[in-house]
């Protein structure tokens, strides 16, 4: 099979007026070009913007800021309302209070998608990549200007609300894209970008980390100028993504690949498509939606307390000392939190991995099949934990663990494509922003149901090295609670989908052409593709991922050792 443009072109339209550079006709891809070039493209902006994970390594200097500075100044008191340190400027941020900029990431990461995936469908994803490049890298720079004064609400205006509207537009750029020159390999195609987004924190948090060092004085911690080095890489890379991104001409499809040979294999996939605005009442729509949040909600709750459960549950087992957690001294504690670091970095390549093993899976096994089983391994895997931890087994509670956050990252990546095979292609990349609204409320349910339930049992004077026990059982029935959804997951009715006639109108609202050629020679870049541009692209995303996951396995080897 070909990966350029020789595969079959229906449709014509009529030439316009010249576009402007940023619009969706100008994008359009000419014959010859290699379809490989995209997700390089889409990596090169989720990289990026998936510094949103790695965001904590800045919590513990900035928290310091103003006490290594020779002024004495000291953290704000705890009884002073959040309102009023946003503007203070004489005291040290508490964490908790930096914690809030993390949280907004993904209020306004899934705000932003719903609201504008709309609108990027019918602007292009180079339009939209451009967009959010300004706005992530641009948000960077304006907290660098609140950690120069000393006001956190730049901070949060700067990252947490524009930041995080680059965060959803980036997010969602390329999965409609990508799923269009991919129709044969969807979960592949858009596993590979969110495998950025989850990689995005491998190569930020360690360079972050190294520029500070560089930048640190004895009166300076060095985050300012760190974010203002990360703002303006991180722009160079976005904006490279966005003008490499490229879109087929309307009706494009791969040399020997046949829709309805898709079709008879697999009646869960539709050839035909669901408008954005009628999936708030299709009821496949909400089951989806409820697939996605229980099996995130499960995944990031023990994302977030990953460390301090494995060193709460195994204490000094983790050093080879017979003693529990709490009977440690300061030098052993420092000893398992370094072992335990070295664990999260080994759940955060499963979680990255998961991410393009698993959406490649689902190709071979059908959407549907691929969340019954995150479900049904899940839950023994989630069940088997109080039992290995009981037991003392290390080996059999990490391999528990690195599985669960393998089917964390899986579900991401694995959503656009059922929604594609469920609702079509015109709209799906909309249609996945509003389904991210399930993302937050997991944001917000997941870790509530971990942090309560553990106060709850030690408030209870239960050990803490069971304390997570019956948080674990909680988290089986909200799989549980998603495998059900999923197994009533049936094809759209077809009174949902459009009509031949609405979706002609909408393709012209799209500015969908048939052809490069009918917006002149500026258009999408024809002409044969050289191998080397290809591998050239590869080389630019690749030697940095590869540069993150080096520096994690230097991380995760603590936890062998």
């Amino acid at each position: 099979m070909s990966n350029t443009i020789t595969g079959t072109l229906e449709g014509v339209g009529s030439a316009g007026e010249r576009p402007g550079f940023l619009d969706k006709e100008r994008i359009i891809a000419g014959p010859g070009f290699n379809r490989w070039l995209v997700p390089p493209a889409a990596l090169a902006i989720h990289l990026c913007i998936g510094m949103a994970y790695g965001f904590s390594v800045f919590w513990l200097p900035l928290s310091k800021m103003l006490s290594v500075n020779g002024t004495g100044a000291q953290a704000c008191a705890k009884d002073m309302s959040f309102f009023a340190e946003l503007f203070a400027s004489g005291c040290d941020w508490r964490i908790a209070t930096l914690g809030w900029m993390y949280t907004l990431f993904f209020v306004f990461l899934g705000c932003s998608a719903a609201l504008w995936g709309g609108w990027l469908e019918r602007a292009g994803p180079r339009k939209a990549g451009v967009v959010s490049a300004v706005c992530w890298c641009g948000g960077m720079l304006i907290s660098a200007l609140g950690i120069y004064l000393h006001q956190f609400w730049l901070m949060i205006l700067g990252s947490g609300v524009i930041g995080g509207i680059g965060l959803g537009l980036g997010y969602i750029s390329p999965v409609s894209t990508l799923i269009k020159w991919f129709p044969d390999r969807r979960g592949m195609a858009t596993g590979m970008a969110i495998m950025g987004f989850g990689g995005g924190a491998l190569i930020g948090s360690p360079l972050a980390v190294e520029l500070m060092k560089n930048f640190a004085t004895p009166t300076d911690v060095g985050v300012m100028q760190t974010f203002v080095v990360m703002a303006f890489v991180y722009f160079v890379f976005m904006m490279g993504g966005a003008l490499g991104y490229r879109v087929p001409p309307t009706g494009w499809k791969p040399d020997g690949w046949t829709p309805l040979v898709a079709k008879a294999a697999n009646t869960m996939i539709t050839q035909r498509h669901v408008h954005v605005k009628k999936v708030w009442g299709i009821p496949q729509f909400w089951l989806v939606w409820v697939v996605l949040c229980m099996n995130v909600s499960a995944g990031i709750g023990v994302i977030g307390m990953a460390s301090p459960m494995l060193q709460e549950v195994f204490g000094g087992g983790l050093i080879g000392v017979a003693k529990k957690f709490g009977e440690l001294d300061k030098t052993q504690l420092a000893a398992i939190a370094a072992v335990a670091g070295g664990f999260t970095a080994l759940l955060s390549l499963f979680n990255i991995g998961g991410r393009f093993v698993w959406a490649s899976l689902s190709d071979k096994l059908g959407r549907k099949l691929t969340y019954t089983i995150f479900f049904v391994l899940g839950g023994l895997l989630y069940a088997s934990l109080p039992g290995s931890a009981a037991a003392g087994s290390k080996l059999l509670f990490v391999g528990a663990v690195c599985l669960i956050l393998s089917m964390y990252g899986g579900g991401f990546a694995t959503v656009p494509a059922y929604l594609a095979d469920l609702f079509g292609t015109q709209f799906v990349g909309a249609i996945h922003g509003r389904l991210l609204t399930a993302w937050a409320t997991a944001g917000i349910l997941g870790p509530v149901v971990v942090n309560y339930m553990r106060e709850y049992q030690l408030g209870l004077g239960i050990p803490r090295e069971q304390v997570y026990n019956q948080t674990m059982y909680i988290l089986v029935g909200m799989l549980v609670i998603g495998l059900i959804a999923n197994l009533m997951v049936r094809p759209v009715a077809d009174k949902h989908f459009m009509t031949d006639a609405e979706l002609a109108v909408e393709k012209k609202l799209a500015h969908e052409k048939a052809s490069a050629a009918e917006v002149g020679s500026g258009s999408g870049g024809g002409g044969t593709v050289s191998p080397a541009v290809v591998a050239l692209a590869w080389l630019a995303v690749g030697l940095p991922l590869a540069w993150g996951v080096y520096k994690t396995l230097i991380s995760a080897a603590k936890f062998f050792n």
